[in-house]
């Protein structure tokens, strides 16, 4: 089934809170355009925009999560997933599914990250070999690092601004920690 069969149910405050959080009716989260109008998601990596039952389940919790939270300032202080509060009991499969994974595609050429943040509307930073910040959700963006491979074995980070426990759970933080690598690696490939 794709996104042209799903809607997102929500009820009216919190569709209003999700159009004050994107300043807006429609809201961009790695790349997958969500009309708050109509419920509709749709891909914009994607020629025809088919949206996976899958990947929707998954907008769908973090969206309805995200909608119950109120914007903070961001702190500019960037932490590890194990420094989240309850994230170090999960570290070992976050830096499997989330960290290894950037390693693997950009280790042989860290600027490629560039290239796949920019299709999700991030932009570049100067930590490590190559660096980019991706907009996951509006006031919780993500940092992404990568070091070349080189005489060892290329290694990357993600990182989240001190603040992002304000607008969802880490169990949360971790799912959009996954979601924003394979959204970086489909933009790669795209």
């Amino acid at each position: 089934m794709v996104g042209a069969c799903l809607r997102l149910r929500f009820d009216d405050g919190q569709i209003e809170k999700l159009k004050r959080l994107a300043a807006g009716s429609c809201l961009e989260v790695l790349g997958y355009v969500v009309n708050l109008d109509s419920g509709r998601i749709v891909d914009s990596l994607r020629g025809n925009g088919d949206v996976a039952r899958v990947e929707f389940e998954v907008l769908h919790v973090l969206l309805k999560h995200y909608a119950n939270t109120e914007p903070v300032e961001r702190s500019g202080k960037l932490v590890k997933f194990a420094d989240l509060p309850g994230g170090y009991g999960y570290e070992k499969a976050f830096l499997q599914r989330a960290v290894l994974p950037v390693a693997e595609a950009f280790g042989e050429e860290p600027e490629r990250l560039v290239e796949s943040a920019e299709r999700l509307r991030g932009h570049v930073l100067t930590f490590g070999d190559c660096s980019a910040e991706v907009p996951a959700l509006p006031h919780l963006p993500l940092t992404v690092i990568v070091w070349r491979r080189g005489e060892f074995p290329a290694t990357a980070n993600i990182l989240y601004d001190q603040t992002a426990n304000n607008y969802l759970p880490t169990e949360d933080l971790a799912i959009l920690g996954e979601l924003t690598t394979a959204r970086l690696i489909q933009a790669l490939e795209h």
